[in-house]
């Protein structure tokens, strides 16, 4: 009964045991200054994680905002632009020196155009302005080809005639133009070459006749 193995298998496993765990507490102090270094590094990196998301955030809800802001008038603007269509209509429905022989429809026509600059003002106050496109090359983006027309001393794909003018809405198109364009004529590209001169645009408000059939 004195000769016991147990007792001593136990003895040799808590000693065997001591020396890890005593490894593992035992630390230098260099160990110590990595470890916390390590640490504060891995903070510190999360902590600008943060600040960049958050900056982002800001960023971004800023620029909705600015957004909206510049935007927010488009639904008004289109109808406005729409019912503003009338005024030029008016304009356009009197013939030409009519207004001259007449009084009364020349007082008429003066105090429309009035009204339709008043309103033009009012709109690019909002970053909101018609685009009359006559004499520049076609653009899809901007323009809304309605019919082509025969005319050979213009470039083909020059505007020639507006039958609606567009409008803009700070960079972004609240109305493309309405437009014809020309076929027939000759390239982009060699009208510098082929061209007398370039041609004189009409006044803002009126278009030039179209100068040749439809195609």
């Amino acid at each position: 009964m004195g000769d016991t193995p147990q007792d001593d298998s136990g003895q040799n496993g808590a000693a065997a045991a001591q020396p890890g765990g005593e490894e593992q507490v035992q630390r230098t102090p260099h160990d110590v200054i990595v470890a916390l270094q390590a640490e504060a590094a891995d903070l510190k990196d999360r902590l600008l994680r943060a600040h960049a998301e958050v900056d982002n955030i800001r960023k971004r809800s800023e620029r909705e905002k600015e957004e909206t802001a510049k935007y927010a008038v488009t639904r008004l603007a289109r109808d406005i632009v729409n019912v503003g269509d009338n005024f030029q209509r008016a304009i356009d429905a009197v013939p030409v020196g009519a207004a001259e022989q007449d009084p009364a429809l020349k007082s008429f026509l003066e105090g429309v155009t009035m009204t339709e600059r008043e309103l033009l003002n009012v709109l690019e106050r909002y970053g909101i302005r018609r685009v009359q496109p006559i004499n520049e090359p076609f653009n899809p983006h901007l323009h809304q080809a309605v019919m082509e027309i025969q005319r050979s001393d213009v470039p083909s794909g020059t505007i020639v005639q507006v039958f609606q003018a567009g409008f803009m809405i700070e960079d972004r198109v609240l109305r493309p133009a309405m437009v014809a364009v020309s076929k027939g004529g000759p390239k982009p590209a060699q009208s510098a070459e082929g061209a007398t001169g370039p041609a004189t645009p009409p006044p803002a408000n009126e278009n030039p006749p179209p100068g040749g059939t439809a195609g």
